[in-house]
């Protein structure tokens, strides 16, 4: 199989952190945002939600290029999602600075676990592969004043769980086990591997 660096990598997402990750790769990438229903089925694993969801984003890209075919390139379109999952429950972005202050409460000085899937599917064919990541984190202890202090940053209000690992909240964050770039939201690692059973190479 040859490798190769100039298949464009189509970001389906609206994330500035996934776009930020997706750019340090410094292969050719550009972002189409995908509009989809974000809604999953009850009882769904965490993996799972995430997988369908990575998949949906991507599918809902590739969809576009099916219909114009005359636009169509040789590359690859990358769909991520990410959950942040506490005792088996999901936490989404907050609602409000009340629900972010109720996400953190819960989360400080315990272990939660935060899933990414992604999926890869390829522009000339369709072929799609699907996978995901898991990494443990831990917040440290928290007071209700350092609690109210960090959402006065307004970090938390659009992040899942209601921390960005990679910003202020690295403060709060214990120790992690696992893949760090999972956490901000695009597991880096398992993509390289993705893209080169796609025949891109990162370096």
């Amino acid at each position: 199989m040859s490798i190769t660096t100039t298949k464009i990598v189509i970001l389906a997402s609206s994330s500035p952190r996934r776009q930020q990750l997706i750019s340090s790769l410094s292969l050719p990438y550009r972002i189409e945002v995908s509009d989809v229903d974000e809604t999953t089925d009850p009882g769904r694993t965490p993996s799972q939600i995430v997988e369908e969801l990575s998949e949906r984003k991507a599918r809902a890209i590739y969809e576009r290029y099916e219909r114009e075919p005359a636009q169509a390139e040789d590359g690859v379109i990358v769909g991520s999602d990410t959950i942040v999952v506490l005792d088996g429950n999901v936490l989404g972005k907050p609602r409000d600075e009340e629900d972010a202050f109720r996400m953190l409460k819960r989360l400080q000085g315990r272990e939660h676990e935060v899933y990414s899937g992604v999926t890869c599917i390829g522009l000339a064919d369709g072929r799609t592969s699907v996978a995901h990541e898991r990494t443990v984190v831990r917040m440290k202890p928290m007071s209700d004043e350092r609690i109210r202090r960090y959402i006065a940053t307004r970090e938390p209000l659009d992040k899942a769980g209601s921390y960005a690992i990679q910003g202020i909240g690295a403060t709060i964050v214990e120790r992690i086990e696992g893949d760090y770039f999972n956490v901000v939201g695009l597991p880096m690692s398992l993509l390289s591997d993705m893209l080169a059973d796609f025949s891109i190479a990162v370096f």
